[in-house]
């Protein structure tokens, strides 16, 4: 009887236990790894939940071969964060034919506005990341100078919307003495940043700061401009996301301005949320975490 009472016990709690599965853009972006331990950190703090993750390495069919497999091998819930924004149709189908609840991360869909039942997304509003970080810069600068512009993938929303971002606060009449020089992408890496702004400098090209779409973009120009002699004295460099690198950069005074976008807050609600909705309780469509500025003043409030 002992024993038979035993197994029913631990069938009951295999029964009990949510299995999630998560797709992750790349293990090796640094903001995303904050994402990726975050939820976890939530699973081993929830102590019921079973956690699988898999690395997309930046490619959409694999991604999509992921989803599809992580509703054959039955899940509970899915937790998706997007190679590429305007390729996740078929995914939100995939899931939504199946029933399984699904949670895209940090990188909304294409659809983020009219999201079926039974997905949602959980991220920050990129209208304010790029806004407050060209504020900053712009009151830096004193409203005027040249500046380059680093984006991330072409093709992400991210990216997208924090160089318009850009171009929106210097279109104000009180930065628009401020002109965009040169703009181009470095894909969120840090050495592509580095190789694009030594480019920069053997070009011979003048500026006053440097916006770049996140920080890892950021430390890559600062790498370069300190390889080339420029004094960080003399130029404006600012990012998003005020990660850990970030945050050593603003306080060794390399990185002049960063946005805190909440990663580990986000992956922690995506598993609350996909737990949430396995177990039968609606989401929000989006689940919004707020951006905040940092700057060198209350840096120590994210360190």
């Amino acid at each position: 009887m002992t024993a038979l009472l035993a197994l029913a016990m631990l069938a009951g709690e295999a029964l009990a236990e949510t299995r999630v599965a998560v797709s992750m853009t790349a293990f090796d972006n640094p903001f995303l790894t904050i994402i990726r331990d975050a939820i976890g950190a939530e699973a081993d703090r929830a102590g019921d939940i079973e956690v699988v993750f898999e690395d997309a390495q930046l490619d959409v069919a694999r991604q999509l071969d992921q989803v599809n497999n992580f509703i054959a091998d039955g899940y509970d819930a899915m937790v998706v964060n997007p190679v590429d924004g305007n390729a996740t149709t078929a995914i939100t189908q995939a899931a939504t034919a199946a029933g399984i609840p699904l949670v895209y991360v940090n990188h909304p869909p294409g659809d983020v506005d009219r999201l079926p039942e039974g997905v949602s997304f959980v991220g920050s509003n990129e209208v304010d990341s790029g806004t407050m970080q060209t504020q900053q810069v712009c009151e830096l600068l004193g409203g005027k100078g040249n500046v380059l512009v680093m984006m991330g993938p072409l093709e992400n929303h991210a990216a997208i919307i924090r160089t318009k971002d850009i171009h929106d606060v210097i279109a104000t009449s009180g930065c628009s003495g401020m002109t965009v020089v040169e703009e181009q992408t470095a894909n969120w890496s840090r050495a592509e940043a580095q190789d694009l702004m030594t480019n920069w400098l053997t070009a011979g090209v003048q500026f006053d700061a440097v916006i770049a779409n996140n920080d890892e973009m950021a430390i890559g120009a600062i790498l370069a401009m300190k390889a080339a002699g420029t004094s960080m004295e003399d130029v404006v460099v600012a990012g998003i996301d005020a990660t850990p690198d970030g945050l050593a950069a603003l306080a060794s005074g390399d990185l002049d301005v960063t946005v805190y976008q909440n990663a580990a807050k986000q992956g922690q609600v995506a598993l609350q949320t996909a737990v949430s909705m396995a177990g039968g309780t609606p989401a929000e469509r989006n689940i919004w975490i707020p951006f905040e500025p940092v700057t060198r003043e209350n840096m120590a409030e994210y360190r």
